[in-house]
This record gives C-alpha cells, sequence and structure tokens, in this order.
C-alpha cells in the first residue's frame, strides 16, 4: 500500500466536516467535481467507501467515521505542533461517545465510566437521549455505546447487540421513620403515599402486576420517569418511593433515606447497546471488557 496522501486526507475531512461537497468544494476553491475525484481516489486507497449518499445528503459510513477520528487527530497534530514549538503543549486524547436515557441513574452511569474518568488520555462525550433518538445515533456512528435499562428491538436485519452489565434489586425506600413499626409489604401500601416510576418503566410494570396480586391499591403521590426527580422528591416528600438502591445509594449511605424493603421477584437490568462494527472503539472494548474482536473476556 502507497504511503496515505494527506491531500486527499484533508479534502476528505473539509467534506465530513461540512457534511456537503458543495459547501467544502466553495471554501477549498474547488470544483465539486475535482473535489469528487480526490476523495474517490482516497477511498481507493483505503479500500473502503468512506460516504454514502441518503437523499440530498452525504453520510459518513463505519470506514468513514474511524477515517474521521484519525483525519481529526492527524490535523490536530499539526495545532499541537504549533502549540509545542510556541511553548504551550496538548497532549492528544481518545475518545468515546456514551449515549444514556435520560432517565437513566447518574449512579450507573458513573459506575460504567469509572474506569475511563481518571485518565488524562481520554475524552468522554455523554449525550442524553430517548431511545429512540440514542439508537439512530448508534447506528449512523456518532455515539459509540448506548447505556439502557431496557433492551433494543432485534430482528435478523439488525445491526445491535444487547450487552447485560447489571441487574439490580428494588427496593421502597423512604426518609427515616420516627416510630420502630416495621415496614409491611404490600400490606403498608394501602394507606402510605407512594412516589413511582412512569408506567414507561418496566420495574414498575412488574410492581403493579404484584400490587395487582395482593389486591392493594396504592395512595400513588407522583409518578415520575426521570430517576434524578424521583431521587430528590424521595428526599423531600413523605411516603416511600419505589428505585433501585444505586440510584439513591448516596442518601442511604449518609442516613437521608433508609431501605424499607426489597421488593421479592422485581430488578432493573442495565444494558450496552452496541452496533456491530467493523472497527470497533478500543475504549469500549475496555469498558466493556471485550477482546479486539468484540467478544467477552472469560471471568
Amino acid at each position: 500500500m502507497r504511503d496515505l496522501n494527506y491531500n486527499h486526507l484533508r479534502y476528505f475531512w473539509a467534506v465530513a466536516h461540512e457534511g456537503s461537497l458543495t459547501r467544502a468544494a466553495a471554501h477549498m476553491n474547488l470544483s465539486q467535481s475535482a473535489l469528487s475525484v480526490q476523495i474517490q481516489k482516497l477511498e481507493h486507497q483505503v479500500g473502503h467507501p468512506l460516504f454514502e449518499r441518503v437523499g440530498r445528503n452525504l453520510v459518513l459510513t463505519e470506514a468513514g467515521r474511524i477515517a474521521l477520528d484519525y483525519a481529526d487527530t492527524v490535523f490536530k497534530a499539526g495545532d499541537e505542533l504549533l502549540s509545542t514549538l510556541k511553548g504551550r503543549p496538548v497532549a492528544s486524547r481518545q475518545v468515546l461517545r456514551v449515549g444514556a436515557l435520560t432517565t437513566l441513574s447518574r449512579n450507573f452511569q458513573l459506575e460504567f465510566l469509572r474506569p475511563l474518568v481518571d485518565r488524562s488520555d481520554v475524552e468522554l462525550i455523554v449525550r442524553s437521549g430517548n431511545m429512540r433518538d440514542l439508537l439512530a445515533q448508534l447506528e449512523a456512528h456518532t455515539v459509540d455505546v448506548v447505556l439502557a435499562n431496557s433492551t433494543a428491538p432485534q430482528d435478523a436485519r439488525s445491526s445491535l447487540r444487547n450487552h447485560l452489565l447489571n441487574e439490580q434489586p428494588v427496593s421502597l425506600v423512604g426518609r427515616p421513620r420516627t416510630d420502630e413499626r416495621t415496614f409491611r409489604f404490600p400490606e403498608d401500601l394501602r394507606t402510605e403515599p407512594l412516589l413511582l416510576p412512569s408506567l414507561d418503566s418496566d420495574i414498575r410494570v412488574a410492581f403493579d402486576r404484584l400490587l395487582e396480586l395482593a389486591g392493594v391499591r396504592p395512595v400513588i403521590l407522583a409518578e415520575v420517569d426521570d430517576m434524578a426527580m424521583l431521587r430528590l422528591l424521595a428526599r423531600e416528600r413523605e411516603g416511600v418511593t419505589l428505585v433501585p438502591p444505586i440510584v439513591v445509594r448516596d442518601e442511604l449511605e449518609a442516613g437521608i433515606l433508609v431501605e424499607h424493603c426489597r421488593i421479592p421477584g422485581v430488578t432493573e437490568r442495565f444494558y450496552a447497546i452496541v452496533a456491530k462494527r467493523q472497527f470497533p472503539n478500543q475504549l469500549l472494548l475496555e469498558v466493556l471488557n471485550f477482546d479486539k474482536t468484540g467478544i467477552p473476556k472469560p471471568t
């Protein structure tokens, strides 16, 4: 393979960031046809298509996303060289892009990212959103992994894979009681005010089924789809709150909240959703404890 032509790489880099041959050609004072030829030469050299056309838009392929990451590094290195020679050295860093459901426990997200948080050579980009938008970003290669508490839909054509990271118990928690009375589940829920996750939550569905079988109609104070808000309300309101203990771990350790009971047979599962990649992000393989082919290492 011949040495990489950095002029071709610069042309590709410009088109990728502009998202348009027209705009990139205008900025570089080239014709669209000449710019297109340069991109084709680079694609021929690397052996992979770098763009695909979706309607009127140019969209990066998986190989294109990898190439853009390297191109960013290459041209950033030029800036770093100038900075270094002027006495302002800048360390280069690897990047991991993480998508997380807006409603997902922040404590769980931190536990997942903890191996990378203190590394000076790593840049973490965390984006929150709903499942549909995050999975679209995953398939478009703009995030490397999606963290969720439910699985992505799969069929024979899907490139998405669900990896179970953890399974947590679910409890009723609340502020410390002034009396010595032990909480009785589910009987006390006939009168005890209750804070719940929304009906979109798997743990809410399982919990409602338990109460229905027990013939208990709870007094519901609030239904919240954001675990961070549910955590705050648990601190402020009377009654009990249905949450995985990891969500309120700090409050339990500080004694602000206490765990009244574990809910039998109800757990919350946490998943890393990834897309099958020809070029997986090495940082992602590291935090998932996978080998370089994307297969879980034996434990």
